[in-house]
């Protein structure tokens, strides 16, 4: 249980610093502000990290930003390396997060059978 404590502890640090990397130092015109670090996931062994990044726009931005921050991901690394106190620096994937806006879609369609099933019932009564 401790491993994993360490090792939420260590998702932790890499969360904060990447999100603030992408925030703020990323100078790629194709990362945009609506970009954002959803969660992160570290191998046991620290050799691999995946980054859940959630894009707020049409798929052309999507896959532009993904783009970019793949094309980042050494320089980020870099920082994460400088300041993050780890023997070694997991190696950086970046993932497109698309469960906020399954989640709304989700929700938009509960929405719509609610009112679906108020007009017809208002309609029977």
């Amino acid at each position: 249980m401790k491993n994993n404590t360490r090792i939420s502890r260590i998702n932790d640090e890499i969360f904060k610093e990447i999100s603030q990397i992408i925030r703020g130092e990323l100078k790629d015109p194709r990362i945009g502000a609506m970009t954002s670090v959803v969660r992160v996931d570290t191998t046991q062994d620290l050799k691999y990290c995946k980054v859940y990044v959630s894009v707020l726009g049409d798929e052309s931005q999507k896959e532009s930003v993904m783009k970019g921050l793949k094309n980042a991901s050494g320089f980020v690394r870099h920082l994460v390396a400088q300041r993050v106190n780890l023997r070694f620096t997991p190696e950086l994937t970046f993932k497109l997060d698309e469960s906020a806006e399954y989640a709304v879609h989700m929700n938009q369609l509960m929405e719509q059978i609610a009112k679906d099933r108020k007009a017809r019932e208002e309609s029977e009564g």
